[in-house]
């Protein structure tokens, strides 16, 4: 099966075209430049890097968060409107999990890290194990100084990957010494990896409902907390 795979959860805007057995075409880029400006032409040239059509298209696979409320938005919007158009499955991936795809290292555990703003970091822990990430901490908000020292407490060899090792944890002073930072090649998100867990997905007979499935957010936009402080009538 040919699989379309989008990813906008971060900075990073990367469109994948993949089948189970290989990679056809990733486009990768972490500008400056908006998700809405990038993911559409982003799309195009994958699809034109692999010579693929349209319609050779099987699936549609999307990164859901937590991550970004804006770019989350834009890439399941985009996922959405090609699943529908072509007529094909849709799986969501969760964007934790994918980066722990993207960093196999047998015999250490991968700590997926993205900004959550204000000092808080999206926190999941995960195990590689027969070919696939498994969960051993489910994803929740910590500030990123308790993380740090959670993942420290640990002992084991810990892989950390995500937007805000890049952003933070590259220049962190007294990193404990069983943390290490991915690859500059697979520290931040990829849309092969979200490929490559859609498939799994699908190959498991797990697809989502094209009108139900929603970004995994995690917590609260900045402006939906704005509006119950200035609205605390309307809070039950």
């Amino acid at each position: 099966m040919l699989i379309l795979a989008l990813e906008t959860a971060t900075v990073v805007s990367s469109v994948a075209v993949a089948t189970e057995e290989r990679l056809l075409a990733e486009v990768t880029a972490a500008a400056k430049l908006t998700h809405s400006e990038t993911l559409q032409p982003h799309i195009a040239m994958a699809l034109e890097m692999a010579s693929v059509r349209r319609e050779e298209v099987g699936a549609v696979a999307v990164s859901i968060g937590p991550g970004s409320f804006t770019g989350l938005r834009i890439g399941l919007a985009a996922a959405k409107a090609m699943a529908y158009a072509w007529q094909v499955p849709l799986a969501g991936v969760d964007t934790l999990a994918s980066l722990a795809m993207g960093c196999p290292w047998p015999g250490a555990k991968t700590a997926a890290l993205i900004d959550a703003q204000k000092g808080n970091v999206y926190l999941a822990l995960y195990e590689w194990k027969v070919g696939l990430p498994e969960m051993l901490w489910p994803a929740e908000v910590v500030p990123l100084e308790q993380a740090i020292g959670r993942l420290a407490a640990l002992k084991d060899p810990v892989m950390m990957a995500g937007d805000i090792v890049q952003q933070k944890l590259v220049s962190w002073d007294g990193l404990p010494e069983n943390l290490f930072i991915a690859p500059p090649a697979t520290v931040l998100p990829r849309a092969a990896s979200v490929a490559a867990l859609g498939l799994h997905r699908l190959a498991a007979g797990q697809t989502d409902n094209l009108m139900g499935l929603e970004p995994l957010y995690i917590r609260r936009s900045e402006a939906e907390v704005l509006w119950e402080k200035r609205h605390p009538e309307a809070v039950s």
